[in-house]
C-alpha cells in the first residue's frame, strides 16, 4: 500500500523537528493504538527484537521513528515499516516512539542525526499531553525509557554481528558502541528533568 507524502531522513529537516509535527505523531500513534485494540492478535510469528518483554493483547509498531512516518504538510498521516511489530502494551510502544522522535538522546548523538537544540523534557510532556496520559501513564512513560537507555546497544550489536550493512554504517556514523555508553550516562544525569516535566 502506497501512502503519498514525505518521509524525513537524517539529517532531519527543521519541519520534522517542530513541536506541531511531534504532536501530530503522538495523535497518529494514539489512533493506531485505538484501531489495534479492535483487532484480535494471533500467536504470530512476530519479531521479538524490539517487542515489549511483558507482551500484550494488541499489536504495537515498536519502531515509530521519523523515518517510519509519512507526513503531509508536516502532519503525520501514516506509519510504515512494520518489521518489528508485535503484541505489546501501548505505553511501551509510545515510549519507543518518544525515545526516537523527541528525541530522548544525548546531545552529540542528537546532533549527529541533525536535531537542533530542542527542549526535550518539554517535548516528552507534549507527547504525554497529546496522547492523553494520566499521572500513572506519565510515570510509566518515563519508566519505559529506562531499559533502552541502559541496553539500547544490544539490538544494534546483534544487527551488526549479523552483517546488516545499514546498521554497520549507522553505528560507524554514530561513533560506535560508545554512543550507547554516552547515552546511558546522559540519561542518568538528565532523567530527573524528564520526571519533573511529567508532573
Amino acid at each position: 500500500m502506497f501512502i503519498e507524502g514525505e518521509v524525513p531522513v537524517p539529517p532531519f529537516p527543521e519541519w520534522a523537528q517542530s513541536d506541531d509535527t511531534l504532536a501530530s505523531i503522538a495523535r497518529l500513534v494514539r489512533r493506531f493504538h485505538k484501531a489495534s485494540a479492535q483487532v484480535a492478535v494471533d500467536a504470530g510469528p512476530w519479531s521479538d527484537e524490539l517487542a515489549d518483554s511483558a507482551g500484550g493483547s494488541m499489536l504495537c509498531h515498536n519502531d515509530v521513528c521519523l523515518e517510519n512516518v509519512v507526513f503531509h504538510n508536516g502532519v503525520a498521516v501514516g506509519l510504515i515499516d512494520f518489521d518489528f511489530a508485535a503484541p505489546g502494551r501501548p505505553i511501551f510502544d509510545l515510549a519507543a516512539c518518544a525515545r526516537m522522535c523527541v528525541p530522548i538522546d544525548d546531545d552529540l548523538s542528537a546532533r549527529r542525526l541533525g536535531f537542533g537544540l530542542l527542549d526535550r523534557p518539554g517535548r516528552l510532556r507534549l507527547v504525554a499531553d497529546t496522547y492523553g496520559l494520566d499521572a500513572n501513564g506519565r510515570s510509566e512513560l518515563v519508566h519505559h525509557l529506562d531499559r533502552p537507555m541502559r541496553s539500547g546497544g544490544a539490538f544494534v550489536q546483534r544487527r551488526v554481528d549479523a552483517g546488516d550493512q545499514n546498521f554497520i554504517r549507522m553505528l560507524d556514523e554514530m561513533g560506535g558502541l560508545e554512543r550507547y555508553d554516552r547515552r546511558h550516562r546522559w540519561w542518568g544525569q538528565n532523567r530527573d528533568s524528564f520526571v519533573r516535566a511529567m508532573a
